[in-house]
């Protein structure tokens, strides 16, 4: 017997699995760990134990079945925090192959479940479940179930009502407005993203450039007609606009099925089920590979925040609250009208944290935007006083939600140390990216909601007035390091009469894409990596809406057509410069050159590597300073990038321009709202 490393999926999915004859030996090389043992002789689990894995130990399993010539033995990793129901010998869900479909479903409160679906004329009577464990799994397997066939559980709850429920664990769900999971075969797609995956640790490490396009798949592109774009048309079209923009990844609002097409996503029916809005599973894995390929990363919001209370769902499941905490005070948000989960409770950490897992392995994808963070941390979010109450520590902080943040993060890094965990997380909670061993909650990235808020607010204001509001710029230098921070300009400030970023500027026309372009110019060379909501890149004057197509049509106009090529030059740009993003979380990569300047709105500072420096000055002002003198070290500098090109619909033609300083300090003719890159030549 070869050497084994423990590792599994929390509910078994992916748990290693031995076939042994009478007697074998094996020794686990690794960390010491306590596993759980499931023993499975005829298809039917038989014993079950708990041993104390040791450290280079050799074990011996000897098969005491004579009738049988091989015992399958499966080891499942085993921690305090997840129920043992969860490493239950087999998946949840819809087990599919030709022969036969096996059916399992967690519902300990139900009387009597069945499976209903297109095999059986939706029959209740037709095929009912058995309760197989104590904890309330029911199990049935059916013959000759096709691909595709609509299913439901029925479920007779102790009250005697009858309810009918999509599966929690569907892979795939029939399109909205219909309610019914599919059975569906996820073994017939081969990944090509070999190089890809190898080198994923390089390309998502602090010291890359990371520049997120954050997208809404059906609203991004359209047909004529209004339909919407199949996974695999989308990933081609995107990794061409991609490559061409500069980005690195893409973000794309939820994935996971949902009933309510204004939810964006956000109200999900179906954690382990891909929308079926624009394809299969299986033309999603395409649209992943594709962008893989293609050198693309791929990101996914997750909601494990709540869920939507559509009937069908995971509400109420079996009758009792089960999936949303029983406390009134934590079972519902008043505001969204949603149910919160049950996070202290095991079976829900592992149903949460196996979704995860899930898109990890089989849809490879590369990153996890967590969704509504600050509302999982606090047991008084968006509540008065007196619908809430305090924890055993007598503070506001749900403890439990805590945990299993960290729980989540721990597991992901130990199985995936490549990809990345982001928090969209908007209050000054300590230690979102600091490493649960430290006692953070182990993000990769915080999305910096405080920069975004405060520079926009200072944005909107007519240049005139920006000097009274000058530390809206400086006031997150103060903090800047304290968390990993993704610098988000994202959909949520673009919907909801928020208007879009070309709109927020104030001035005429012209001025509005100087602003932008000065802001954008801004935003990339700021330390922190970097997110921009699709539209933004050339101007959208709309709101976005996700009913319809982006308003491509404004690039037939020439300010907007000189924004997107600004901002595909600035991104490409990005890429190419260490300096601005090798440092992004120390004073190393960063220096104040004029902090102070409140009269002239302008603002200088350096970004730096390890072996190369910049030099960034801004004119926030609708004036044209001349002869602007700054402090700098002697040399000579090259202009390689200004937003006030003629090119990109400026005024001027700084590129190349060169410039001799003396004396420690630079003389410079700044252009009105433009912002300048230098580069030390000599």
């Amino acid at each position: 017997m070869e050497n084994c490393s423990l590792k599994a999926y929390l509910d078994g999915k992916n748990a290693i699995t031995i076939v042994t004859d009478k007697e074998s030996s094996f020794t686990i090389n690794g960390d010491s760990l306590n596993a759980y043992f499931a023993y499975r002789h005829n298809q039917n689990i038989v014993y079950k134990a708990n041993y104390n894995i040791d450290l280079n130990e050799t074990y011996v399993i000897k098969n005491d079945f004579e009738d049988v010539s091989k015992l399958e033995i499966r080891y499942f990793v085993k921690t305090n925090e997840f129920d043992d129901m969860f490493y239950y010998d087999g998946p949840l869900g819809a087990e599919y192959s030709k022969e036969k479909t096996t059916f399992r479903v967690w519902a300990p409160n139900a009387k009597i479940v069945s499976v209903v679906g297109d095999f059986n004329n939706w029959d209740t009577r037709t095929h009912p479940m058995k309760k197989i464990t104590a904890e309330g799994l029911w199990e049935i397997v059916i013959p000759n179930i096709n691909e595709f066939d609509k299913y439901q559980y029925a479920i007779l709850t102790k009250r005697n009502k009858l309810l009918f429920k999509s599966d929690p664990y569907a892979f795939h769900n029939e399109l909205r407005p219909g309610k019914c999971s599919k059975v569906y075969n996820l073994n017939n797609f081969t990944f090509t993203d070999q190089d890809w995956m190898q080198n994923r640790h390089i390309k998502q490490s602090h010291h890359a450039p990371i520049n997120i396009y954050e997208m809404h798949l059906g609203s991004w592109r359209r047909y004529s007609d209004g339909s919407v774009f199949d996974y695999q048309k989308i990933a081609f079209e995107l990794v061409d606009y991609c490559k061409k923009m500069g980005y690195t990844h893409v973000e794309l609002m939820p994935v996971s099925e949902y009933p309510y097409d204004p939810s964006w996503g956000y109200q999900v029916t179906g954690y382990f089920a891909i929308t079926s809005r624009y394809g299969t599973p299986n033309d999603f894995k395409k649209f992943v590979d594709i962008c893989h390929n293609n050198n693309i990363g791929v990101i996914v919001d997750w909601v494990p925040g709540h869920f939507t209370k559509d009937a069908h769902g995971l509400i109420e499941f079996d009758g009792k609250c089960l999936y949303e905490n029983p406390d009134p005070t934590r079972k519902e948000h008043l505001g969204w009208g949603t149910r919160i989960f049950d996070y202290g409770r095991n079976e829900i950490q592992s149903f949460l944290v196996s979704s995860v897992m899930y898109l990890l392995k089989e849809y490879h994808i590369d990153g996890i935007r967590v969704d509504a963070v600050s509302s999982m941390l606090y047991l008084d979010y968006c509540r008065a006083e007196g619908e809430w109450h305090p924890n055993s520590l007598g503070t506001n902080i749900n403890l439990e939600a805590v945990a299993f943040l960290q729980k989540t993060n721990a597991f992901v890094h130990q199985t995936y140390p490549e990809v990345i965990m982001i928090a969209e997380e908007s209050t000054s909670f300590p230690k979102i990216t600091a490493p649960t061993e430290y006692g953070g909650l182990g993000f990769n990235y915080k999305w910096n909601m405080g920069w975004m808020n405060d520079t926009l607010e200072y944005m909107k204001k007519d240049p005139i007035y920006r000097q009274y509001h000058h530390d809206k710029i400086t006031f997150q230098l103060s903090y800047i390091f304290s968390e990993n921070y993704i610098l988000a300009l994202s959909h949520d400030e673009v919907v909801h009469m928020k208007g879009s970023l070309i709109n927020k500027m104030p001035g005429s026309y012209e001025q509005k894409f100087a602003n932008l372009r000065t802001y954008m110019l801004y935003q990339i060379t700021h330390p922190g990596k970097k997110l921009l909501f699709m539209g933004g890149e050339f101007g959208q004057f709309s709101e976005w809406n996700e009913s319809k197509e982006l308003d491509w049509n404004v690039l037939e106009f020439e300010k907007h057509q000189q924004l997107q090529n600004f901002n595909s030059d600035l991104n490409h740009l990005y890429k190419t410069e260490k300096a601005l993003y090798e440092n992004d979380y120390d004073w190393n990569g960063f220096n104040w050159l004029v902090v102070d300047d409140k009269g002239h709105n302008v603002f200088a500072y350096e970004r730096m590597s390890k072996d190369d420096k910049l030099v960034v000055i801004i004119n926030f002002s609708f004036a044209y300073w001349s002869k602007y003198e700054m402090p700098l070290k002697n040399g000579e500098y090259e202009v390689i990038l200004s937003s006030d090109e003629t090119y990109y619909g400026g005024y001027s033609s700084l590129k190349h321009k060169k410039y001799e300083v003396k004396n420690n300090r630079l003389t410079i003719d700044l252009p009105a709202i433009a912002g300048i890159i230098l580069r030390k030549v000599k």
